[in-house]
C-alpha cells in the first residue's frame, strides 16, 4: 500500500470503528506507539500485542460519546497525521470531558512503524 492508501485506510477505520482489525492490517509487528505522557506504564509502548493492549485499557476505561477523525494530512514520503477529537467519561471516576490530540504516523516498507500521540495536559 502508499502513504495515502494507509493513511486514508487508518482514518476510515477510526471513523467507522474498525481500528483494532486496522492494527492488525496496517501496522509493523514491531511498531512503536508514543504517548505525550505517561499513562503509568510509560510512555512508549513496542509490539502489536502492546498496541492492541493499549486499545483494551482505553476501551475498559472509557465510554466514548462522541469520536471524529480529521484527515490525513500526509507529510512526505513517510509520515502523516490524524486530528481526533473526542468526549469520554472516565468509567473509574464518572468525570466526564473533552479532548482533541494529534497524531503523527511513520510509515516504512508500507506499514504503520511508529505513531506519537500529541495533546494537553
Amino acid at each position: 500500500m502508499t502513504l495515502a492508501e494507509i493513511a486514508d485506510e487508518l482514518a476510515a477505520g477510526c471513523r467507522e470503528g474498525r481500528e483494532r482489525e486496522n492494527l492488525d492490517r496496517l501496522y509493523a509487528p514491531d511498531a512503536v506507539s508514543v504517548e505525550a505522557t505517561d499513562m503509568g506504564g510509560g510512555r512508549e509502548t513496542r509490539g502489536l500485542a502492546g498496541i492492541h493492549g493499549k486499545h483494551d485499557w482505553w476501551g475498559a476505561n472509557f465510554d466514548v460519546h462522541a469520536f471524529a477523525t480529521e484527515g490525513p494530512f500526509l507529510h512526505g514520503e513517510d509520515r502523516f497525521a490524524l486530528v481526533f477529537e473526542m468526549d469520554t467519561t472516565d468509567k473509574a471516576t464518572g468525570e466526564r470531558s473533552q479532548a482533541r490530540e494529534v497524531a503523527v504516523y511513520h510509515v516504512k516498507d508500507g506499514k504503520i512503524v511508529r505513531e506519537e500521540f500529541f495533546y494537553t495536559a
